[in-house]
């Protein structure tokens, strides 16, 4: 159950450096997953409880580099696309929070803002990023194509999948608030549901369902909301704001000026405990083996696209005059036992591995 709950990607730059600690520190503590954001994290943090296990290459790729890729807590590699709360936007770290410590962290200039440019410049085709998967998976990791919800996203999900993607992450419009504009978070985004749903759907239709976890970010902060997007299609489930109002968010809406909490800024009034964090992560799966007991199954996995447990609020007051009913429909789930693309050479990429490796140990001479 655990091991199925993340964080959502939170820099070290727009989190002060103990509350980006916090965070990992009491995900590792229940054997969760956390995702250090753009820009990386101490190497004085690898390998040890403040680690983060994800890591993440945005379009800025600031702080990226060998060492980055060689944490041995390393387990995942996130390429992230796009943010649910601002879709087609870069990111923006104003100059006053890069310090010398970011700015060491990212290859940048103290007290000159760094700006992530909207698209990735080296990938604009589906080539091009099954290039990018296919480098990234020389860690030895698992690959994250991070999207966000919006119409047709499922047959840009079938390409992610077909391009070598082992985890997919539908963002909402509630993922990823802490760095949107306010004009974004009011105008921009889809509700993460809509998004899951037609992935999930699509996924499966074309056979490659479980060849792929699907995550998703979409505001969770109780068991019932887990239950649900695992109803919706949903294999992991991830976490941010929720994560932040464990260590005394108080959400003043005021993250880049004054935060009350000493959490993105002023952190000498920061006292959050890692401990609040962890057992709010335990609690919440106490809630969801609740939740599941009361309706007969078993486990998340059981759950997973069962749509026909779910019922449709369709007050007018709610959901206006929108037809919903394609969220609940449940596509045929296609098996697919053949490798898909790319995915069929890789045994090419681990038999020069393991020649190299027994060369590194003089068991094999380096000459062929």
């Amino acid at each position: 159950m655990l091991p199925t709950l993340v964080t959502g990607a939170m820099s070290h730059g727009s989190l002060i450096t103990k509350t980006h600690e916090a965070v990992a520190t009491a995900v590792n503590m229940v054997g969760g997953k956390s995702n250090c954001g753009e820009g990386g994290e101490k190497l004085s943090r690898y390998n040890t409880l403040k680690g983060s296990k994800i890591k993440q290459i945005a379009s800025g790729r600031f702080g990226v580099w060998t060492g980055y890729l060689a944490d041995p807590m390393l387990e995942e590699l996130e390429i992230k696309i796009a943010q649910g709360a601002k879709p087609g936007e870069g990111g923006q770290l104003p100059d006053k929070k890069v310090t010398v410590e970011i700015a060491a962290l990212r290859g940048g200039t103290p007290r000159v803002e760094l700006v992530s440019p909207p698209p990735h410049h080296d990938t604009y085709s589906i080539e091009d990023l099954a290039q990018l998967i296919h480098d990234a998976k020389a860690a030895r990791v698992k690959v994250i194509v991070k999207l966000v919800s919006t119409e047709g996203i499922g047959t840009i999900a079938v390409g992610v999948a077909k391009a070598g993607a082992d985890v997919i992450n539908i963002a909402g419009n509630t993922g990823g608030t802490g760095a949107a504009q306010v004009t974004s978070l009011k105008h921009t985004g889809r509700i993460a549901e809509l998004g899951i749903a037609e992935v999930h759907q699509a996924l499966c239709e074309n056979g490659f369902r479980d060849k792929v976890i699907l995550r998703c970010s979409n505001a969770h902060q109780t068991g019932s909301d887990i239950v649900k997007s695992a109803m919706m299609g949903a294999d992991s489930f991830e976490m941010g704001t929720a994560a932040l109002m464990m260590l005394k968010c108080v959400m003043a809406k005021n993250c880049n000026v004054k935060c009350p909490a000493g959490l993105t800024t002023n952190p000498e009034v920061f006292d959050g405990n890692p401990k609040s964090l962890a057992q709010y992560f335990v609690n919440m799966a106490h809630e969801i083996r609740e939740i599941l007991a009361a309706i007969g199954m078993p486990s998340l996995r059981d759950i997973r696209g069962r749509t026909d447990l779910l019922h449709l609020i369709e007050h007018k007051n709610i959901v206006g005059h929108l037809d919903m009913s394609s969220l609940l429909y449940r596509a045929k789930n296609i098996h697919i036992e053949k490798p898909i693309y790319l995915e069929a050479d890789y045994h090419l990429d681990e038999e020069m591995f393991d020649w190299l490796q027994q060369a590194w140990d003089g068991k094999e001479p380096f000459a062929p």
